[in-house]
């Protein structure tokens, strides 16, 4: 949720700089080492080396709070697109009481109102709640269930819905853009948005607002990404991908901000006119216009004679293009406030409505399945969970094998009953600000730690070569090794003072006045806030903290050869061919190191077998994880699966569990 409104101008430029400087070399880091791997999130940090274990588990917990919240968006976009059949729209008109019109609306306008009262009923505090909405709640239940099914039958299935959700914005978009810029003052919001306030750019939270959209854009440290690029066979051009995702991304960018401030533009224009006409109908009041029909100038001339004292006594409003524009709001409030006013001015405004939040709907769904899929990958690689029996874990049915869980839906949908509540949106913004920003920025630093200078950036390097044929070059190794950590570095670090020396504030709707007023979190609130950090970033330390020290066991071996995957989930079993498949292309030996993520409960026994060496060639130990053996590295050892167990031709095997996104993944292809 980028801060969109007074700050436009400014935006773009950050964001355009993390685009370049952060996000497209994290995201080749990203779908890179997912490809090399063929492992998922939780995988890959293991696999660099067991003690960044924690990395997989940090980013997974931050998508937690991310996908809890961020389907209330949804929520409300479905509460809105409900109402966007009536006619007239109700958020055009304010609503009467006794014949008279409600005096918060009065005060306020049709569709702040509409926003603050009839959707949200807001609390004027967040230490109110104000009980549940009900119509919030039903919105809520069927966005998760949507969701639900959208990705219970996996990436393949979610994939097709992708088809959809990422091709029917840009037709809303060029039908919207088509229609703004043939509207009066589009010119105007144009010029707005491209004129940068500088001041803007010296606040760190701007910095912080262009990193963490970037972060959605991309769906960077989120893990989703990882997973994908496992995915891929072994020898897909993924720096074309990112090359090529990247640019429509900019592209997306400029065009969405175009549509957008030409239609605020005119939004501003018409609230110009409205106001010039007040100050006209003040000036004949007091016999200073002849009329109402005078032209511009004369009615400039007029309003230029005036002294200080009349226009205060008078009550004359200020008509300024630039603080039409400059008020216009932010996040949330953009598109269900600025945005819906500007669509009840359009001649046929329902069917503009239904347009606009269906691609609003169709952008959310998008993004929330690609925020899940990368969530629920690693939750379920987790060997605890992997013991769970299926029924009770899976997304299905008796006859499913689905991976998805409804219980991490239902999870999800029972936390976010805190948002349907009168302060709902308090609680929508500071997740915003402080789960799903400064929990991102730290995992995306840590993984361009892990891979440049761990894993080590001259073998991350040919690993690109050896996939793509391609070698990065000097901008590539320069973002990576240098300007992307120090740039995430300085944006963590001013961040966390700003917060720490400027008290975090909300926008807190007051109903007598018709305004939004800010207001200080409390401290329990505060607290809140804290612990969500601190829940994203602990595992990265404490991991760290028993591996080094030997608390938790971990099987680290060096393996040579090919890898085959015995088991997969339910959710990748969609999209892989029944042919076991050995993938042709894998990290060299001394950089592969295959691990078993458990938490305090260990198959003692398998371990104690491997360590006395009574593993016999030919022959692999069957644990509750499943299993992988590896080969010689000779094309001609022929390696068959079967119930549950494992043999090869080759005359040494070494065997390991491996429950890394479950095993590495089958290449998508035939044999």
């Amino acid at each position: 949720m980028a801060n969109t409104g007074s700050s436009a101008g400014a935006f773009l430029i950050p964001f355009m700089i993390m685009l370049i400087l952060e996000g497209i070399p994290l995201f080749l880091i990203e779908l890179g080492m997912g490809q090399r791997m063929r492992l998922g999130a939780l995988g890959v940090w293991n696999t660099i080396h067991p003690w960044l274990g924690g990395i997989g588990i940090s980013s997974c917990i931050v998508t937690l709070f991310v996908a809890i919240y961020y389907n209330v968006i949804i929520t409300w976009c479905f509460y809105y697109f409900f109402n966007s059949f009536r006619y007239p729209l109700p958020w055009a008109v304010c609503p009467q009481l006794n014949g008279t019109d409600v005096e918060e609306c009065e005060r306020s306008s049709e569709t702040a109102y509409f926003w603050y009262r009839t959707t949200l009923d807001a609390a004027p505090s967040i230490d109110e709640t104000g009980g549940f909405k009900w119509w919030i709640v039903l919105c809520l239940m069927l966005s998760w269930t949507v969701v639900f099914f959208i990705v219970m039958k996996g990436i393949q299935s979610s994939g097709k819905v992708v088809y959809f959700t990422s091709l029917f914005p840009y037709i809303v978009l060029t039908i919207f853009f088509i229609r703004g810029i043939t509207l009066k003052g589009a010119g105007a919001g144009l010029m707005h948005m491209y004129t940068p306030k500088v001041e803007k750019l010296l606040e760190p939270t701007v910095w912080l607002d262009a990193a963490t959209q970037v972060f959605y854009s991309f769906g960077l440290a989120f893990g989703s990404l990882i997973a994908f690029g496992s995915y891929n066979t072994p020898k897909n051009n993924c720096v074309r991908d990112v090359l090529l995702v990247s640019v429509c991304n900019a592209i997306t960018a400029i065009y969405a901000s175009v549509v957008i401030f030409a239609i605020l533009g005119y939004k501003a224009t018409l609230g110009v006119d409205r106001c010039i006409q007040v100050n006209k109908h003040i000036l004949v009041k007091h016999n200073l216009l002849p009329s109402m029909d005078v032209d511009q100038s004369e009615y400039e001339h007029a309003m230029a004679g005036l002294n200080e004292t009349m226009t205060k006594d008078w009550e004359f409003e200020k008509c300024s293009l630039e603080d039409q524009l400059s008020s216009a709001a932010e996040g949330t409030g953009l598109a269900f406030i600025v945005f819906t006013e500007a669509i009840v001015e359009l001649p046929g405004s329902p069917f503009w409505a239904v347009l606009f939040f269906t691609m609003l709907l169709s952008l959310g769904l998008g993004s929330q399945i690609g925020i899940l899929e990368g969530m629920l990958c690693t939750i379920f690689d987790i060997d605890i969970f992997k013991r769970i029996r299926k029924p009770y874990v899976t997304g299905g049915f008796k006859r499913s094998n689905h991976f998805h869980s409804r219980v991490v839906c239902a999870f999800c949908f029972s936390v976010g009953l805190i948002f349907t509540t009168g302060a709902g949106e308090y609680w929508l913004k500071m997740f915003d600000s402080f789960a799903g920003t400064i929990g991102l920025v730290v995992v995306a630093l840590m993984e361009m730690i892990a891979v440049i200078y761990i894993y080590g950036h001259e073998k991350f390097t040919e690993d690109i070569y050896q996939m793509t044929g391609i070698r990065p070059g000097l901008y590539w190794q320069m973002t990576w090794r240098y300007i992307g950590p120090a740039i995430m570095g300085c944006i963590l670090l001013s961040s966390i003072l700003s917060m720490l020396l400027r008290n975090p504030t909300y926008g807190a709707w007051n109903g007598d006045l018709g305004i939004v007023e800010n207001k200080s979190y409390p401290n329990w609130v505060m607290g809140i806030a804290l612990a969500m950090i601190i829940a994203g970033v602990l595992p990265m330390p404490v991991v760290f903290l028993l591996r080094r020290f030997q608390i938790l066991k971990v099987d680290l071996d060096i393996h040579q050869g090919s890898i085959r995957r015995n088991e997969t989930t339910a959710s990748t079993k969609e999209m892989i061919d029944e042919d076991d498949v050995v993938s042709p292309d894998l990290p060299p030996p001394q950089s592969l190191a295959a691990t078993r993520f458990t938490i305090g409960d260990f198959d003692t026994k398998t371990d104690d077998a491997n360590k006395r060496g009574k593993t016999s060639p030919g022959k692999t130990t069957r644990t509750s994880t499943g299993t992988a053996s590896y080969g010689n590295g000779s094309s001609n050892n022929a390696t068959s699966t079967s119930a549950g167990s494992t043999t090869t031709n080759s005359a040494t095997l070494v065997t390991t569990s491996i429950t890394s996104t479950g095993g590495p993944r089958k290449s998508i292809m035939k044999q």
